[in-house]
């Protein structure tokens, strides 16, 4: 007699089954809310990224403007600079050539007449005898 046992513990497998079940379906749903937050914190960071490049690209902006007025008062500056040079050179020699002037007609007159050099210093102010300090500067000076 052939007779159909079921396993005793067949009620068992059923329930252990249903929590198999309910584990992997928590496990889906822990899972997906996971990858939800794990998303959620990706755009936060990409926003957060766009930002400061948008931020960063601003205040390369405002530099090159900065660097460009700069620039532009250098040249200005440099131009001015060489006119003074070519101003300097041209009184110079009007001095030299007043003071030859004199001369002469100090000899001429039997005048005595002390006419002092001009100083190498005045000519060339960048070599003046003066003992070399630090040039001390603080950052409002160079406000744009």
């Amino acid at each position: 007699m052939a007779s159909t046992q079921q396993p005793a513990s067949s009620g068992s497998d059923g329930q252990r089954y249903a929590t198999n079940d309910e584990r992997k379906r928590k496990r889906m749903e822990s899972n997906r809310e996971s990858a939800r937050r794990s998303r959620k914190k990706k755009q936060q960071h990409l926003e957060e990224l766009m930002s400061q490049l948008t931020q960063l690209q601003n205040q390369s902006t405002i530099w090159r403007e900065k660097i460009g007025s700069v620039g532009r008062n250098f040249h200005t500056l440099d131009a001015e600079n060489n006119v003074l040079r070519a101003q300097l050179a041209e009184l110079t020699e009007r001095l030299d050539s007043l003071n030859s002037l004199t001369r002469f007609w100090a000899d001429a007159n039997g005048f005595a007449v002390d006419i002092p050099e001009i100083p190498d210093t005045l000519l060339e102010p960048w070599q003046l005898p003066c003992p070399i300090q630090p040039i001390t500067a603080s950052a409002d000076m160079f406000q744009f």
